[in-house]
């Protein structure tokens, strides 16, 4: 039983840190998007290949008309806070 336990707390402390880097990650992304960023910079390009499957999705389903503004990220950022 103490087997089942220990592995069960070591998946969600595992998980815990995963999103952890993940939400970073978006922060990062949301940070570099204020300035003009080099596409071909390879840690622009990390962070666009890793953060655009999740907020692509979301930013299709979001509403136009939000003024330019890009609101995925906080969306995200949010769900990965609930999911800790």
């Amino acid at each position: 039983m103490f087997v089942f336990s220990n592995l069960l707390v070591a998946v969600a402390k595992i998980l815990n840190i995963a999103l952890s880097l993940y939400m970073w990650i978006i922060i990062g992304r949301a940070v570099i998007s204020w300035v003009n960023p080099d596409p071909y910079n390879p840690i622009v390009r990390f962070l666009h290949s890793v953060t655009e499957p999740v907020l692509y999705p979301i930013r299709r389903r979001l509403p136009i008309s939000m003024g330019g503004l890009d609101f995925s990220p906080i969306i995200v950022i949010l769900a990965i806070i609930f999911l800790q």
